[in-house]
């Protein structure tokens, strides 16, 4: 068994984002993740598998807790493998979870965001907002953060969690002004009420969506997938994400325009940015891959194990 401290030590970003790339190049099984709602607790069961390891996270997801002095998400990750059934390991699931997404979402900023892209607002304050910059530092020259959060307290104490850590970061409470002074923004939040309006969006910058994952949750408001090219971290995300969602029925953006998954662009089956010109929209909603490449790199080079 192995605690967040343990996990977190084993997933350096650079080597994560490499590890994710492989694995959406590799044959990896992913069934349709199971999701069941409690009252203000939802749960998810997401199963993954290659020939080797089987893995399967349990997320809770209770966006109340920050009423509570808690994280909105607990999970667990079992480690198995798959030819045998025989259990490997238990790994604490937040890191995973929270390390992954950042990782993944730098890896599609890789393909999709300017080369030149440096200064970076990140909306929202929790576990993931706060390894964003590390993971985008990873691939582009991020010299400026900025984060903005609906509780500005938080938003100040990441910023100066990050400056301890080496990033010119500030926070604002000019969400407008913020996002109208990006190269990248990114979206880490839990929010179900429209944040970013297309007319904030510099013209040629990348817009990266990663922290609503349900129907309900949404991060943008719809004009925001007009005029850009959008791509998606997997097939599942259209009809998962209240975003795309919310983008269909206004008719900003139909299924079929979506111009590629993370999947395509990491097997250079489909081709990402083109040129500096013209925005980009990325809308992700998780995969159990991701689970399982960070699980199966935590596995192999914790010296615990």
């Amino acid at each position: 068994m192995l605690d967040a401290a343990a996990v977190a030590k084993a997933l350096p970003m650079g080597v994560l984002i490499q590890g994710l790339k492989q694995a959406f190049r590799d044959d990896i099984k992913v069934p349709l993740r199971h999701n069941h709602v409690m009252g203000d607790c939802s749960t998810l069961l997401m199963p993954a598998w290659d020939s080797s390891y089987y893995g399967l996270k349990i997320v809770n997801i209770a966006p109340k807790n920050g009423q509570r002095g808690l994280p909105g998400l607990h999970s667990t990750f079992q480690l198995f493998e798959s030819q045998t059934g025989k259990p490997l390991a238990m790994l604490e699931g937040n890191t995973i979870t929270s390390r992954r997404t950042a990782a993944a979402a730098a890896l599609a900023a890789s393909f999709l965001a300017r080369k030149d892209s440096s200064v970076l607002l990140v909306v929202g304050a929790g576990r993931v907002a706060s390894l964003v910059p590390e993971a985008m530092k990873a691939v582009l020259p991020i010299k400026k953060v900025m984060i903005w959060n609906h509780r500005a307290e938080e938003a100040k104490n990441l910023a100066t969690n990050l400056r301890q850590q080496g990033f010119d970061a500030v926070a604002t409470e000019d969400l407008e002004g913020a996002v109208r002074g990006a190269d990248i923004v990114s979206c880490a939040t839990l929010s179900t009420k429209p944040l970013i309006k297309a007319e904030w969006l510099r013209p040629n910058s990348h817009l990266d969506l990663i922290g609503s994952f349900t129907p309900e949750m949404k991060e943008t408001y719809p004009e925001c997938f007009a005029n850009a090219t959008v791509f998606v971290d997997t097939d599942e995300a259209p009809s998962k994400s209240g975003d795309l969602l919310e983008a269909f029925k206004a008719g900003t953006l139909c299924k079929e325009s979506i111009s590629a998954t993370l999947q395509q662009l990491c097997r250079n089956e489909k081709p990402g940015r083109q040129s500096n010109e013209g925005r980009t929209v990325y809308k992700a909603v998780g995969t159990a891959l991701e689970d399982l490449a960070a699980a199966v790199i935590v596995y192999k080079t914790s010296p615990n194990l």
